[in-house]
């Protein structure tokens, strides 16, 4: 279990550390028969995941006072119909959870080895959901997107394959700090389509890769520095499909508590049609060791370079969708 702090306890950790307040949902939408989404929030020192009600969500908001390693927050869209996306969904998430456990037992963490054991949870993930696939004719080429963000100190990394989205929300604005590995944000990139084109494009849920189908994948590994007060906003693509990143500031700003956040985003989807699973993990941080927000602080998608690595860019035409091998979402 996470470690769950009384009031007393909670008021020392405000005022020495980081406090976590967190709350997920997930929901199956509208028109899909099952959920094939799924999602994780783990205290890193623990040995299981946080619990939660159904598979749903906590009793309630989870209070965690940060240490080293820290907090992980996932969500995973899995693809392949049938039973396989909730397959490739599940595996994902409980072996990054699993295999960054492991990682980064023993002495505490600097960054860059924080960050490389995301890296390698994220490629084991890939690498389990492959070989399961092989071994099982009936899940072939199943596969499934992640978006794992860990908190170290004041620091989220995040690891990121496919399309699920990372926000953050500061100072009444939603800022989306990860890019979607997409056709469309690559022709975005390339100034052929704006946003808005992309957004009610036929081709916008074209994805360019997942864990699963393919035996190697490109981590894209980033970094968030937080500031005092900032709300995390994880959510598969049923939700920011149907919700705005500015609609998602102005619910986050009228929602009394991460609970009705979480029901407020995914009731909003679902009224417009809910035609896809809908998973939201919402996090908030305080505490003395984060600094208040100010003008000028960097927020959006910031990459972690290790050691050795260049940032690559890649033009749309050098960019192949695998939408051949990739099953439907």
């Amino acid at each position: 279990m996470g470690v769950i702090l009384s009031p007393d306890t909670s008021e020392m950790a405000a005022a020495t550390g980081v406090v976590v307040r967190v709350f997920a949902r997930t929901d199956v939408g509208r028109t899909r028969e099952h959920n094939e989404d799924a999602f994780l929030v783990a205290d890193l020192r623990a040995e299981e995941a946080l619990r939660f009600d159904d598979g749903e969500a906590p009793a309630r908001p989870q209070e965690v006072l940060t240490g080293n390693p820290g907090m992980l927050f996932i969500v995973a869209d899995g693809l392949g119909g049938a039973a396989a996306g909730e397959v490739a969904s599940h595996m994902a998430v409980q072996t990054v959870f699993d295999t960054l456990r492991n990682r980064l037992a023993g002495p505490a963490a600097d960054p860059a080895r924080f960050a490389t054991a995301l890296r390698d949870a994220t490629l084991a993930a890939n690498e389990a959901i492959h070989l399961h696939a092989q071994r099982n004719r009936e899940l072939h080429g199943m596969g499934t997107t992640i978006t794992a963000a860990a908190l170290l100190g004041d620091t989220l990394f995040l690891a990121q394959v496919g399309d699920s989205r990372a926000y953050i929300i500061r100072d009444g604005a939603a800022q989306q700090i990860t890019k979607d590995q997409s056709l469309m944000q690559k022709l975005v990139e390339a100034g052929e389509i704006t946003p808005e084109q992309a957004e009610l494009s036929a081709r916008r849920n074209i994805i360019l890769q997942a864990l699963g189908p393919e035996t190697s994948v490109k981590i894209d590994l980033t970094h968030q520095l937080l500031r005092r007060g900032d709300l995390l906003v994880l959510c598969s693509d049923g939700l920011f499909g149907q919700v705005r990143a500015e609609e998602l500031a102005q619910i986050a700003a009228t929602a009394p508590d991460l609970d009705a956040l979480c029901r407020d985003l995914i009731d909003r989807a679902n009224d417009r049609g809910g035609p896809d699973n809908i998973t939201v993990v919402a996090a908030r941080f305080d505490g003395a060791a984060l600094t208040p927000p100010s003008t000028g602080d960097a927020v959006g998608h910031q990459a972690f370079l290790l050691a050795g690595q260049t940032e690559e860019r890649r033009t749309p035409s050098e960019s192949v969708p695998v939408t051949a091998t990739l099953p439907p979402r």
